[in-house]
């Protein structure tokens, strides 16, 4: 997944808005609650890290190219970071950032989903 593909595929998540922050990390955030954190270096594969559930947490942790998310992880949070390959692949990877904006959605206030078209 390229820069673009990420920042698009985040951009069409309802609600989503997007800043660089924390050394150029492209960071989407809904209701002001971050979801997705994006990360270019010179590595051929990017540094996107998600959150997941707890069965998530526990199916991907261990797996090739994913790991626990430095920092997030060590503080108790269920946070999964796509560094190497294999990895996932491009739609696994946007399936898990759409979870991971819904996860993060839910844990808003009623009030504030209403306010941003989030329920029906």
């Amino acid at each position: 997944m390229t820069l673009d593909d990420y920042n698009a595929f985040c951009a069409a998540l309802p609600a989503a808005t997007h800043v660089v922050q924390w050394g150029g990390a492209h960071v989407w955030k809904v209701g002001g609650k971050v979801f997705a954190i994006g990360g270019w270096d010179a590595g051929e594969e990017p540094g996107i890290t998600f959150k997941v559930s707890d069965i998530g947490f526990e199916m991907l942790k261990d797996q090739p190219g994913l790991r626990p998310a430095p920092y997030l992880a060590s503080r108790g949070f269920l946070w999964i970071q796509h560094y190497a390959k294999p990895g996932l692949g491009d739609n696994d990877l946007k399936d898990y950032i759409a979870d991971s904006h819904r996860i993060v959605a839910q844990g808003l206030s009623k009030k504030k989903q209403c306010e941003l078209g989030l329920m029906a």
